[in-house]
């Protein structure tokens, strides 16, 4: 169930190109109401349909797979947003580019323990917007979806985005009421006690830290 958690939060983060120290609020500007719900449901519905006709070039190719996981990132994911409310107090007055080392660092292990885990996700599978509604303090909306499966139960999933530069970008995703934000603020929360952003990232990349989507 674990494994099957992760993997199933990487694909949500990718199906949108995915607190205690709390981003002042930047003035966003105008864009229509409804735009973040077709965000998340174009960029679901091309996510699967990848997955599904380049599965064969995937499986032999481990680094076509790391480089379209990468692109989906950079397209829709705000990672350093999302790396500044995990890092929560431990993040406060870091260096820019610390957070942005940090949040590279915890999406390649995120992709090096599940990334091939995608090949067998269930592709067959629509994605239903249930609803849109403003976050508190205008840091953006909630879009809430299913993910619809034959035969078996739908499992909601929740996107949280801001609007950045006109374009809503991710930052938080959770799957059955589990945030990947304070999954992943728990899990470093320790480490980040007793060692700097830097060396937590450097553990990341070198394999003695693992990026986890767990409770």
């Amino acid at each position: 169930m674990k494994t099957t958690l992760s993997v199933a939060v990487l694909a949500a983060l990718l199906a949108v190109a995915s607190p205690a120290f709390a981003l002042p609020a930047a003035p966003a500007p105008a864009v229509a109401q409804g735009q973040a719900s077709g965000v998340v449901l174009d960029s679901a519905n091309r996510i699967l349909s990848t997955l599904d006709s380049r599965r064969a070039e995937f499986k032999s190719s481990p680094a076509a797979l790391n480089q379209f996981i990468k692109s989906e990132f950079n397209r829709s994911f705000d990672a350093d947003y999302a790396a500044r409310l995990v890092l929560g107090v431990h993040g406060r007055g870091a260096p820019a580019g610390d957070v942005a080392d940090f949040a590279a660092a915890m999406a390649d292990s995120l992709t090096a323990r599940y990334g091939t885990s995608l090949l067998d996700f269930n592709t067959k599978l629509s994605v239903k917007v249930k609803s849109e509604t403003p976050l508190p303090g205008g840091r953006g909306v909630r879009v809430t979806t299913q993910m619809l499966r034959a035969g078996k139960d739908p499992i909601p999933v929740d996107y949280l985005l801001r609007n950045v530069g006109g374009k809503w970008k991710v930052f938080d995703v959770m799957i059955e009421g589990i945030s990947y934000v304070q999954a992943f603020k728990n899990q470093f929360d320790a480490p980040l006690n007793q060692k700097s952003i830097k060396q937590v990232a450097a553990d990341l990349r070198a394999g003695k830290l693992q990026a986890s989507a767990t409770k």
